[in-house]
């Protein structure tokens, strides 16, 4: 066991407004099941970079361990390679016998290291990857979203393998892979970094508590100020009415007085007047206590929703619906029977590669929106009704170019109202000049869901809209749709999202 320190870590990018850390301190154990949580955009990838050497930053770093990273970049010529002609190139200290080991524990047969990497799945690409990973020694792994774009079942074999293992920073935004994985967390809050024991549940735990507890002493701490306040301000009154009668008497009214009681007057002002700036240095105190302590709380804003009512109940019909591909030996949708009903939320669920994103496309498709499905036959009903509204995000972020009041513009959404929802899912204001095409993923997913929600619609179309999002946003989206139950299909792996949202579950495959 060893340790990595981290002190006064202070980095930004070149341009950049803001820095992204600033005289940051903290240790970690190398043999910690590390979970790193976090927004979108705050520097989770940035810090797996820089203790990968590939930033320059000031501060120190210090470790007596090397540095893998997961996903290992690959180039094209790689990719139309098989995996084992490329392991000694990515991982040179790497025998193939011991990917061979860990693809057993990851449930995959060792042919899939003979075969193109190209033709491979995303959970046999993630698989392979992670079993090369885990094959060396004494290396401290920065694993960055393993799960994005996996089907439930090759999710459950990398939480499984993952929670076998130790020695590792995991980045997720998965909140039961984080429960069966880690045994501590690297918490990037607003303001500070938090090093915690225990998993993503403890941690979510001790938050919420902590939270309250601040909101609690903020709430005191007001009260107390508006208190000074107006005790100040009734005593300077005094003081001031006190003072402008120094000079000048009603000899009749106030027969007992002379000219020598001016002294005492001044005496009793100048009393007043201290007291008044006790209140004051109060008042400066109890503000400075204050100040600081809802620095870290995570303020999840309401979203809002406005769908459109359809005058039809029955929304999509599929009866006894194939689909199948030209040249392809079998259908990718076979006997499919489903009806979408106005208020139902529809998760299609199944391994990748069994037709969810094809039935989306098709169900586009008979809305009238373009989708590129190419040559295909099919045999049943699919109908949708006439009329019928669609509000679509794409798996795809890659046509996303160009700064968001562009975005904006080309769509016919209202700038505002969409920089104030961006705001909302905690997009930072700087990031609205810039080209999204250098965005994180995180961010490109936040503009096409904002994009989503300000368009009425009369059913919601979502294709694993929550990759690279943060969990607070997720949160955030997950009671949005419990409060204003939209009618919506959607093809989403997290487990928790679909418990949530109460989607009924329609498998395929």
């Amino acid at each position: 066991m060893s340790q990595i320190n981290v002190n006064d870590l202070t980095f930004y990018y070149e341009g950049s407004y803001d820095n992204i850390f600033e005289n940051v301190s903290f240790s970690i154990d190398t043999d910690w099941k590390l979970g790193f949580i976090g927004r979108n955009g705050k520097g989770k990838t940035t810090f797996l970079n820089i203790l990968m050497g590939k930033y320059s930053y000031r501060g120190s770093v210090s470790a007596s361990v090397k540095f893998q990273y997961f996903p290992y970049p690959l180039t094209e010529a790689q990719m139309e390679m098989s995996a084992s002609e490329f392991i000694s190139d990515i991982r040179p200290d790497c025998e193939e016998w011991q990917v061979i080991c860990e693809l057993s524990q990851l449930n995959e047969e060792a042919d899939i290291l003979y075969r193109p990497f190209t033709t491979l799945s995303h959970g046999e690409r993630t698989k392979v990857l992670l079993a090369v990973l885990f094959s060396g020694e004494n290396d401290f792994l920065l694993i960055d979203e393993p799960t994005n774009h996996l089907d439930s079942a090759a999710r459950e074999n990398v939480r499984e393998y993952l929670a076998s293992k130790k020695g590792f920073i995991l980045v997720s935004h998965d909140r039961d892979l984080l429960d069966r994985c880690i045994d501590h967390v690297l918490v990037l809050n607003r303001k500070s970094i938090d090093v915690q024991s225990g998993n993503f549940s403890d941690w979510w735990e001790n938050k919420q508590r902590r939270d309250k507890f601040a909101a609690d002493e903020n709430e005191k701490h007001k009260r107390e100020i508006k208190k000074l306040k107006k005790a100040a301000k009734r005593t300077a009154e005094w003081a001031d009415k006190n003072e402008r009668t120094k000079i000048g008497f009603d000899p009749v009214k106030e027969h007992d007085r002379c000219i020598s009681t001016r002294s005492f007057i001044g005496a009793k002002t100048k009393k007043m007047q201290s007291r008044v700036k006790q209140m004051e240095n109060r008042i400066a105190h109890e503000i400075e206590e204050k100040e600081g302590l809802l620095n870290d709380i995570e303020r999840v804003a309401e979203l809002k929703l406005s769908p459109l009512v359809h005058h039809k109940n029955t929304l999509v019909d599929l009866r006894d619906y194939s689909f199948t591909y030209k040249g392809a030996e079998k259908p990718v949708i076979e006997g499919l029977t489903l009806t979408v009903n106005r208020g139902d939320r529809i998760a299609l669920h199944g391994h990748n590669g069994c037709g969810k994103s094809t039935l989306i496309k098709r169900i586009l498709q008979s809305a009238g929106m373009e989708t590129d499905l190419g040559d295909y036959t099919e045999s049943g009903i699919c109908e949708t009704a006439s009329g019928l509204v669609v509000s679509y995000i794409s798996q795809d972020t890659s046509f996303l170019k160009g700064d968001i009041w562009s975005f904006c513009d080309s769509r016919g959404i209202d700038r505002t109202m969409f920089g104030a929802l961006l705001r909302q899912l905690d997009l930072e204001r700087v990031q609205f000049t810039k080209d999204m095409s250098d965005f994180s993923e995180g961010q490109k997913k936040k503009v096409l869901i904002a994009s989503s929600l300000l368009t009425p619609a009369h059913l919601y179309i979502w294709d694993e809209p929550l990759n690279y999002i943060d969990i607070f946003s997720r949160m955030q989206i997950e009671k949005l749709l419990e409060e204003y139950r939209p009618t919506m299909i959607f093809v989403e792996h997290d487990t928790r999202f679909r418990e949530k949202t109460g989607a009924e579950i329609v498998g395929l495959g």
